[in-house]
């Protein structure tokens, strides 16, 4: 097979949002990842703005449409159709701003309240380069999670420190648990996925297989 591949050639098209509020550097994790880009000069998104990136889970080519909005509360008319159809979702507090960290807790609410309640979620730790400053200690921000079932990353968005990591994680949960009820379906089994396993993907085409669903 070559090497190259077409933009659009891909197995599985995710949808994952970055929600938290404004100025916890959203829109730069999404421009390092999909562009490998950060601007200090980033203003505050105004309405939504989305950007994709491909990458290669298991031998399979994972497309992730990533959506950010602005976490003004000015802007929550979009909230329906910004979470529609969300299988994933980066959770980002600012570790220098307490009361981003301590606003987790409403929009992870928020978040649980719009999309399916297995959706793969990772909280997201922003700004570590900003050591001097950190008003949230890597303990309280493992322990929020642990308590949430979410997964748990700090990144810097500036020096790309772990922006990669957690996405990728993200994408892989993700399409484990995409896999995993494929081949359940495929197999006739009724078996009950555990946990944090089971996701309902019917009704949208976030996660549907090209040349039609689960087929092998």
């Amino acid at each position: 097979m070559a090497a190259y591949r077409a933009e659009d050639d891909y197995d599985y098209l995710f949808k994952v949002v970055l929600i938290g509020d404004s100025g916890v550097g959203k829109s730069n994790l999404l421009s390092r990842f999909t562009r490998n880009e950060f601007s200090l000069e980033s203003k505050s998104t105004i309405g939504v703005e989305f950007a994709t990136r491909s990458l290669n889970v298991d031998g399979k080519v994972i497309k992730a449409q990533i959506w950010d909005t602005a976490g003004q509360e000015r802007y929550r008319a979009i909230t329906s159709a910004y979470y529609r159809g969300a299988i994933g979702a980066l959770l980002v507090y600012d570790v220098t701003r307490h009361s981003t960290f301590e606003n987790v807790e409403r929009w992870l609410k928020e978040l649980r309240d719009h999309t399916d309640p297995n959706i793969v979620v990772m909280l997201i730790g922003n700004k570590s380069d900003l050591r001097h400053l950190v008003a949230v200690s890597t303990e309280d921000g493992k322990s929020f999670a642990e308590r949430e079932n979410l997964y748990f990353m700090e990144t810097s968005a500036l020096e790309a420190t772990n922006v990669d990591n957690a996405f990728a994680e993200v994408l892989t949960q993700i399409y484990r648990i995409v896999s995993k009820k494929a081949v359940e379906a495929s197999d006739g089994g009724a078996a009950v996925p555990s946990k944090g396993e089971k996701i309902n993907l019917d009704g949208d085409v976030s996660a549907v297989k090209k040349g039609g669903c689960c087929s092998y």
